[in-house]
Protein backbone atom coordinates (compact mmCIF):
# COMPACT_ATOMS: atom_id res chain seq x y z
CA UNK A 1 0.00 0.00 0.00
CA UNK A 2 1.54 3.74 -0.30
CA UNK A 3 1.19 5.96 2.07
CA UNK A 4 0.02 8.66 -0.76
CA UNK A 5 -3.38 7.06 -0.95
CA UNK A 6 -3.97 8.04 2.73
CA UNK A 7 -5.80 11.30 3.93
CA UNK A 8 -3.51 12.34 6.52
CA UNK A 9 -5.85 15.27 7.19
CA UNK A 10 -9.07 12.90 8.08
CA UNK A 11 -6.12 10.88 9.84
CA UNK A 12 -5.21 13.83 12.24
CA UNK A 13 -9.25 14.62 12.45
CA UNK A 14 -10.04 11.24 13.68
CA UNK A 15 -7.01 11.61 16.44
CA UNK A 16 -8.40 14.74 17.32
CA UNK A 17 -11.77 13.68 17.76
CA UNK A 18 -10.86 10.72 19.96
CA UNK A 19 -8.42 12.64 21.99
CA UNK A 20 -11.41 14.75 22.75
CA UNK A 21 -13.84 11.34 23.03
CA UNK A 22 -10.88 10.52 25.93
CA UNK A 23 -11.67 13.93 27.61
CA UNK A 24 -15.25 12.86 27.90
CA UNK A 25 -15.14 9.02 28.58
CA UNK A 26 -12.73 9.61 31.24
CA UNK A 27 -14.00 12.55 33.09
CA UNK A 28 -16.55 13.25 35.49
CA UNK A 29 -19.89 13.50 33.35
CA UNK A 30 -18.92 9.22 32.72
CA UNK A 31 -16.47 7.30 34.22
CA UNK A 32 -13.73 9.52 36.20
CA UNK A 33 -15.04 8.25 39.37
CA UNK A 34 -15.66 4.05 38.56
CA UNK A 35 -12.03 4.71 36.64
CA UNK A 36 -9.91 5.86 39.32
CA UNK A 37 -11.63 3.53 42.05
CA UNK A 38 -11.17 0.34 39.61
CA UNK A 39 -7.81 1.75 38.92
CA UNK A 40 -6.76 2.61 42.29
CA UNK A 41 -6.01 5.59 42.02
CA UNK A 42 -6.69 9.23 43.65
CA UNK A 43 -7.45 12.61 41.67
CA UNK A 44 -4.41 13.70 43.94
CA UNK A 45 -2.44 10.63 41.97
CA UNK A 46 -3.13 12.08 38.90
CA UNK A 47 -2.19 15.91 39.25
CA UNK A 48 1.33 14.37 39.95
CA UNK A 49 1.58 12.33 36.98
CA UNK A 50 3.82 14.57 33.61
CA UNK A 51 0.86 15.88 31.74
CA UNK A 52 2.98 16.61 28.79
CA UNK A 53 3.76 13.46 28.69
CA UNK A 54 0.50 11.57 29.27
CA UNK A 55 -1.60 14.24 27.17
CA UNK A 56 1.61 13.84 23.74
CA UNK A 57 1.42 10.24 23.87
CA UNK A 58 -1.45 9.70 24.19
CA UNK A 59 -2.10 11.98 20.67
CA UNK A 60 0.65 10.41 19.07
CA UNK A 61 -0.88 7.05 20.19
CA UNK A 62 -4.54 8.11 18.59
CA UNK A 63 -2.48 9.19 15.48
CA UNK A 64 -1.02 5.62 14.90
CA UNK A 65 -4.19 4.03 15.32
CA UNK A 66 -5.62 6.20 12.92
CA UNK A 67 -3.34 5.80 10.14
CA UNK A 68 -3.50 1.98 11.12
CA UNK A 69 -7.16 2.16 10.34
CA UNK A 70 -6.52 4.32 7.28
CA UNK A 71 -4.31 2.18 5.59
CA UNK A 72 -6.59 -0.89 5.67
CA UNK A 73 -9.06 1.94 3.89
CA UNK A 74 -6.41 2.76 1.59
CA UNK A 75 -6.91 2.39 -2.20
CA UNK A 76 -10.42 2.69 -2.12
CA UNK A 77 -13.59 3.90 -2.19
CA UNK A 78 -15.13 2.62 0.77
CA UNK A 79 -17.40 5.13 2.74
CA UNK A 80 -18.26 5.64 5.58
CA UNK A 81 -20.26 2.45 6.76
CA UNK A 82 -17.59 0.71 5.43
CA UNK A 83 -14.78 2.66 7.73
CA UNK A 84 -17.27 2.09 10.92
CA UNK A 85 -16.97 -1.69 10.36
CA UNK A 86 -13.25 -1.54 10.26
CA UNK A 87 -13.02 0.78 12.57
CA UNK A 88 -15.35 -1.25 14.99
CA UNK A 89 -13.98 -4.61 14.34
CA UNK A 90 -10.11 -3.77 15.10
CA UNK A 91 -11.88 -2.40 18.53
CA UNK A 92 -12.69 -5.38 18.77
CA UNK A 93 -9.59 -6.79 18.51
CA UNK A 94 -8.45 -3.99 20.90
CA UNK A 95 -11.32 -4.81 23.36
CA UNK A 96 -10.05 -8.26 23.69
CA UNK A 97 -6.47 -7.03 24.16
CA UNK A 98 -7.25 -5.14 26.85
CA UNK A 99 -10.00 -7.45 28.63
CA UNK A 100 -6.87 -10.75 28.41
CA UNK A 101 -4.50 -8.84 29.71
CA UNK A 102 -6.76 -7.17 32.29
CA UNK A 103 -8.14 -10.48 33.76
CA UNK A 104 -4.37 -11.41 34.33
CA UNK A 105 -3.82 -8.23 36.09
CA UNK A 106 -7.04 -9.15 38.17
CA UNK A 107 -8.83 -5.91 37.20
CA UNK A 108 -12.62 -5.37 37.63
CA UNK A 109 -14.87 -6.66 34.59
CA UNK A 110 -16.39 -2.51 35.29
CA UNK A 111 -12.78 -1.55 34.40
CA UNK A 112 -12.19 -3.69 31.81
CA UNK A 113 -15.42 -2.90 30.09
CA UNK A 114 -14.65 1.07 30.84
CA UNK A 115 -11.28 0.90 29.55
CA UNK A 116 -12.44 -1.61 26.65
CA UNK A 117 -15.43 0.28 25.60
CA UNK A 118 -13.53 3.55 25.08
CA UNK A 119 -11.12 1.65 22.66
CA UNK A 120 -14.41 0.48 20.74
CA UNK A 121 -16.21 4.08 20.55
CA UNK A 122 -12.78 5.46 19.60
CA UNK A 123 -11.32 3.37 16.69
CA UNK A 124 -15.35 3.33 15.72
CA UNK A 125 -15.50 6.87 15.40
CA UNK A 126 -12.01 6.54 13.69
CA UNK A 127 -13.32 4.34 11.14
CA UNK A 128 -16.50 6.47 9.89
CA UNK A 129 -14.15 9.75 10.18
CA UNK A 130 -11.57 8.13 7.62
CA UNK A 131 -14.04 6.17 5.63
CA UNK A 132 -16.24 9.11 5.07
CA UNK A 133 -12.86 11.31 3.66
CA UNK A 134 -10.86 8.44 2.45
Amino acid sequence: MELTNINWLAVFAAALAVFMVGGIWYSKILFSNAWMADSNLTAEQLKTGNKGKMFGFTFFFSLLMASTIALFLANGKYGIGYGTAVGFHAGLLAFSAIGIHSLFELKSWRLIFINGGYVVVSLTLMGAIIGLWQ
